[in-house]
């Protein structure tokens, strides 16, 4: 397959996977049930289409989509093929944002406080790997950054779960660490799907930058780049849409390191060529994902963000060992 071709290969094949994940779940085989709630003949086959299964299926495309443009987006800025949110503390961030709203009850008070706390905090993590990543050019040190906030984050997590106010908060609290797109609504949808497509339009609008950016930064501001403006860019557009993903999902890790390695070789390595494709991908991944955690026969429906770290956090291993190989060439 040519790069030419990546890019609407994928979209058909997100196109067919959410049809397929609004057709098809433990409560019934779907073709009927389509036909049904088309023809208005079943009212409640056009609930569990309408109101069900496409809000999750959409749900499940937005937040990959939006993590899988932002892991390649953040490899491309810091040169770094390891690089993704929740690697780097940018999820988790977010999440400490949202959990907070929840804990001081202002998210039910005022529901658009959630995803600016999101924002905020993914904004402010995204900040400082940016500075870290100016001041070395360490693979190594920017990933202990990166596990450093994720930790600070956990542990502030962990306090306001201690100090949750009783079991009803608890769990919700838990709820969004763990990730979901259970139960969402074409209302939360609204809500939270133009702040990931704000960030995701910054980012894509960067693809010649990051390119460009692919040659070194002293090269690259040689031939004309505004470094500061791209790095503000990218800061600002992975904050925005990583935010608003963790707001509509909670966390949900490893779609942005293994969307854009799966994608390179097929765009000759370019980074700015990485990102639609990437984006594309991680959508298809997580619709996959949350058509698989519908499926499987348990008791308890499985969280999406503990599906996810099952599947990505090995091959994350793996391209960490083949690099570490690679090292000693």
């Amino acid at each position: 397959m040519t790069a030419a071709r990546l890019n609407p290969a994928l979209a058909l094949l997100l196109v067919v996977a959410a049809l397929g994940a609004v057709m098809f779940g433990p409560d019934g085989a779907a073709p009927r049930l389509v036909v049904d709630a088309i023809g208005g003949s079943d009212r409640a086959a056009a609930i569990i289409l309408l109101d069900i299964r496409l809000p999750r299926v959409l749900a499940a495309a937005i937040v990959g989509g939006a993590l899988g443009l932002c892991g390649a987006a953040l490899q491309a800025l810091t040169r770094n093929p390891l690089a993704e949110p929740g690697i780097l503390g940018v999820s988790a961030a977010a999440t400490l944002g949202a959990t907070l709203t929840l804990y001081f009850g202002l998210a039910a008070a005022l529901p658009w406080v959630l995803p600016i706390g999101a924002i905020v905090g993914a904004l402010l993590a995204t900040s400082l790997l940016a500075v870290a990543a100016m001041r070395t050019q360490g693979m190594a040190t920017l990933i202990l950054v990166g596990v450093g906030l994720s930790s600070l984050s956990g542990a502030l997590m962990a306090l306001i779960l201690n100090f949750a106010p009783n079991p009803f908060s608890l769990s919700d609290l838990i709820n969004w660490t763990l990730g979901s797109v259970a139960n969402r609504s074409l209302g939360d949808l609204v809500f939270t799907a133009p702040l990931v497509l704000a960030g995701c339009v910054i980012l894509l609008g960067q693809r010649a930058h990051l390119s460009l950016l692919a040659i070194g930064e002293t090269a690259a501001i040689a031939h004309g780049l505004d470094a500061r403006r791209t790095r503000i860019a990218v800061i600002a557009g992975t904050g925005i849409a990583t935010g608003a993903a963790v707001a509509l999902a909670g966390a949900v890790g490893f779609v942005g390191i293994v969307a854009p390695h799966l994608v390179r070789p097929w765009v000759g390595h370019d980074p700015g060529r990485t990102l639609l494709p990437s984006a594309t991908l991680g959508a298809l991944l997580l619709v996959l994902a949350d058509l698989l955690v519908r499926l499987l026969p348990t008791d308890t429906e499985l969280r999406l963000g503990v599906v996810a770290a099952l599947a990505g956090a090995p091959i994350f291993t793996m391209i960490a060992l083949r690099r570490g190989r690679g090292a000693h060439v």
